[in-house]
């Protein structure tokens, strides 16, 4: 069974209204403003659609977050049932300071077919579609990973990009990347669009490394479903978070996870931009109307179009 073709105009509608909220506080210096504007507008289009809906990947535990948060139920409770993995702004400090590439993106898939991840931190490599399956992997070094995508794209290391968040924790993998004259493209945040980078057909990224939050990385792995990309994960934890993943049913703490994993069939993603960045444009709000635009996949669908629609205010 997949996800009737009417979810996607309504999820995209739902990261358009987040999007909107937020940009309201576009430079304002206000993050928590901003987040809250895009969290009340996305859990209010959540309420109007026909689905049976659950939040699996939210904004945190339920005593820490005034709405969206984890095991919350949404949607008029008619219809398919649904789990989703929301982020409704990713780069709340691009909105705070009017920076480019912040975004309200969610995930939708069938109940129990989206990876349950806790909200940790998590190790991640990613690349491209038409590569040979599992062509990469977190236990190789950084050399290794690099020559095999080098080889694979029948091409050299100096020829290859990778982006990375700019962390001091990435010293050793940047310092490594640098030795070998791969081309860096370095972010200050937002790794659900650092990840989309490599399959963006205008970007020259070809592969995505590092650690980042584990919520992110389930987003991008819907994203990378829809793609044909590939990714690999693991969760980075420590000990209360160990406590906290083994009930919530993970045995294995180390086990790496690939995209079967973390998706498992059918799945819809959509990422409106609030900013302008390299992947979309932002928010643009005139008199009347405003206009948004968006990156929105289904799988089964076949979609993978870039909506550019206009909203009355």
């Amino acid at each position: 069974m997949s996800l009737k073709p009417e979810y996607l105009n309504l999820f995209v509608n739902a990261t358009e209204k987040a999007a909107y909220g937020a940009s309201k506080f576009i430079g304002k210096n206000d993050k928590i403003a901003a987040d809250q504007a895009a969290v009340d507008s996305m859990r209010s289009e959540f309420n109007k659609i026909d689905m049976d809906g659950k939040i699996v990947i939210g904004e945190g535990e339920m005593d820490e977050a005034p709405m969206l948060f984890i095991g919350e139920k949404v949607g008029t409770k008619k219809g398919q049932k649904i789990d989703l993995a929301v982020d409704p702004l990713e780069g709340t400090n691009f909105v705070a300071k009017n920076l480019p590439n912040s975004f309200s993106v969610l995930a939708a898939a069938e109940e129990d077919k989206l990876f349950f991840a806790p909200d940790t931190y998590m190790e991640k490599i990613a690349i491209g579609s038409n590569l040979p399956k599992n062509l990469v992997d977190l236990d190789n070094s950084v050399e290794k990973n690099i020559s095999l995508l080098a080889e694979a794209k029948n091409t050299t290391p100096d020829k290859i990009t990778v982006c990375i968040l700019d962390r001091p924790r990435h010293d050793e993998i940047i310092f490594s990347l640098k030795k070998m004259n791969v081309n860096l493209k370095l972010i200050s945040d937002g790794d659900v669009a650092g990840i989309i980078y490599i399959v963006d057909q205008n970007s020259p990224v070809d592969m995505y490394m590092g650690i980042g939050g584990g919520p992110e990385g389930v987003l991008a792995a819907a994203a990378l479903s829809c793609y044909g990309g590939q990714i690999q994960t693991r969760l980075v934890l420590d000990a209360d978070e160990s406590v906290k993943a083994k009930k919530m049913g993970i045995t294995d703490l180390k086990r790496k996870y690939n995209i079967d994993d973390m998706i498992k069939g059918d799945v819809i993603f959509c990422a409106t931009a609030i900013t302008n960045g390299d992947l979309a444009n932002g928010i643009k709000d005139q008199k009347e109307f405003y206009e948004a635009s968006t990156i929105a996949l289904h799988k089964e669908g076949k979609v993978n179009t870039l909506f550019k629609n206009k909203h009355k205010k």
